[in-house]
């Protein structure tokens, strides 16, 4: 999937434009300057295609800001990781000094940028557009991205720009991809580096030594499999960039490109949160997940150590705990084995089709006993139930009353699929619909 950042100086609507793009508010809007100092991620479809976009903080130099250059060097990762860049500038205020160093940045840059002019929300200010034209980076897009004029034929233009997929040419497209995420430093490339047999990925102490994603054919042990990991030594004089930010950047990548992700957690620093934003990405992604509690080696242990972390660990995954969960130790070459034969068997739990009459066979008795409640004095029935033809596990429930039908209900029918096939591992979407 395609990554587009948006970024341009602050205040000129980049937060406005993203939320109009993913379909809800999840970027903080407010006249004052400099309003978005995290990113936000999140997904845009239009013409039945999806891709990810970015917000970034508003670029700016030489102010008082302390959190200025954090943002400056972040707008820069984003624009190095992306496919595409929506160079956002404001009609009103004309063609800045900022607008020009960043215009400078992205002509060097050599990526795909399209220049979006905002607040265009009058005919009179079409006119003030056309000075954009001065910085040199082709056709121009009027927009506001407070009404939504002008949007659908900058997100044609999008499509347009966006890398095709290279898929249906990679000759093992066919493979399962697994994808090695998690946290700087915690064993990542170490990973990948004792399943291959190999030191195919450069491994330091320092956080970060990662840098590119690159995909290997994995043929062993009786397993077939593309394996992803963010792979290659950064370059000197980015050893300072966000850390956390970078990981991010990578790790979206690596996970909408992948099946099913290794989540790799330090066994001596538990799951922190930065750990659950990337497994809640991967549920954000409806990937299938294993997780590898790495470092095992450096835990201390007492009776019965194991069976604790475990259920802590289950507990802070809540309510999607059906995810399988491996202690090693990579340097020892602990139970690699096991992360090998349990991501396999996750990879066909994500592609397991159940035919419609073991569906209904197992489903039906159950929703007949335990029907949904009734809403108003209204009994709803589910009559029918069936696979959905996605490349992850989704099913229809058919009943007279969906609407009626409620989240807790649906957590009942997920948890039942669960007890009457194998999906562990693999988020499950349930959809209800009308007979």
């Amino acid at each position: 999937m395609s990554l587009v950042a948006i970024v341009g100086r602050p205040n000129v609507g980049k937060s406005t434009l993203f939320n109009r793009l993913v379909g809800m508010r999840k970027a903080i809007v407010d006249e004052t300057a400099g309003v978005t100092r995290d990113r936000h991620y999140g997904k845009c479809e239009w013409c039945g295609k999806e891709f990810s976009v970015v917000d970034t903080g508003g670029w700016s130099s030489g102010s008082d800001d302390a959190f200025e250059d954090e943002i400056r060097k972040q707008v820069t990762i984003a624009i190095e990781e992306c496919d595409l860049v929506l160079f956002m500038v404001e009609a009103g205020t004309g063609v800045t000094d900022y607008d020009a160093e960043i215009a400078d940045i992205l002509r060097r840059s050599g990526k795909n940028v399209i220049l979006c002019v905002n607040k265009v929300d009058s005919g009179e200010k079409m006119y003030d557009a056309y000075q954009f034209y001065s910085l040199g980076l082709g056709e121009i897009f009027s927009v506001s991205a407070a009404n939504g004029s002008g949007t659908g034929e900058l997100l044609d233009e999008v499509l347009k720009k966006l890398p095709k997929d290279a898929a249906a040419e990679d000759d093992h497209a066919d493979l399962p991809h697994i994808a090695i995420v998690g946290r700087p430093n915690v064993g990542k490339s170490s990973l990948t580096n004792a399943l291959l047999g190999e030191d195919r990925n450069i491994v330091t102490p320092v956080a970060g030594t990662t840098r590119d994603s690159i995909a290997t054919y994995y043929n062993k042990f009786g397993h077939e499999f593309m394996l992803v990991d963010t792979a290659g030594m950064r370059k000197r004089n980015k050893v300072n960039e966000n850390l956390e930010f970078y990981s991010v950047m990578r790790t979206i990548r690596a996970i909408e490109h992948s099946d099913v992700c290794v989540l790799m957690i330090d066994a001596t620093t538990g799951m922190e949160a930065q750990d659950m934003s990337i497994f809640n990405l991967i549920l954000k992604n409806r990937k299938g997940c294993v997780i590898v509690v790495n470092k095992w080696d450096l835990f201390e242990k007492e009776s019965n150590t194991l069976n604790a972390y475990r259920e802590a660990l289950k507990a802070r995954l809540a309510p999607f705990d059906d995810v399988p969960i491996i202690f090693t130790s990579v340097t020892h070459k602990q139970r690699i084995l096991d992360v090998l034969n349990e991501v396999a068997h996750v990879a066909d739990n994500y592609r397991r089709k159940i035919s419609t009459s073991k569906l209904n066979d197992a489903l039906l008795p159950v929703t007949a006993e335990y029907p949904p409640p009734a809403w108003k004095g209204k009994y709803v029935k589910i009559k029918y139930v069936t696979q959905l033809p996605t490349a992850f596990p989704a099913f229809a429930f058919f009943a007279n009353l969906p609407q009626y039908v409620k989240e807790p209900y649906k957590r009942f029918l997920e948890n039942t699929l669960r007890q009457n096939f194998d999906f562990n591992g693999c988020p499950i979407q349930i959809f209800i619909r009308q007979k």
